[in-house]
């Protein structure tokens, strides 16, 4: 079962990571004039292991990210949870589904 902790996960350890979608929703919510994001992290043991995950709050809604990271990568959950949450507001074009990948798009 997931569990939630605290937003601040390896930051001494972790060796630094991309926050460019972080630094956009930041941008975007001071922009709107919404409070700043807040990312909590979920983790759930599998095996051996624990998996980890992020949720962003953004003016009262709630955006999870898309997939699971190890913990070394939490930081990946977090940019994940922000791109969900920047594509669900309309700042930034949500990926096509599945289809179009997968057959392309067809000319006449």
């Amino acid at each position: 079962m997931a569990s939630m902790t605290a937003s601040r996960l390896h930051t001494a350890s972790t060796p630094a990571h991309s926050t460019v979608w972080q630094n956009k929703l930041m941008n975007e919510c001071r922009r709107r004039g919404f409070r700043a994001p807040n990312f909590q992290e979920c983790s759930d043991r599998r095996g051996g292991r624990t998996a980890w995950s992020s949720v962003v709050e953004v003016d009262g809604c709630k955006h999870q990210a898309r997939f699971w990271y190890d913990g070394d990568w939490v930081n990946n959950a977090r940019e994940d949870a922000a791109e969900v949450a920047l594509q669900r507001m309309g700042v930034v074009p949500s990926p096509p589904g599945p289809h179009a990948r997968l057959f392309g798009s067809i000319s006449v």
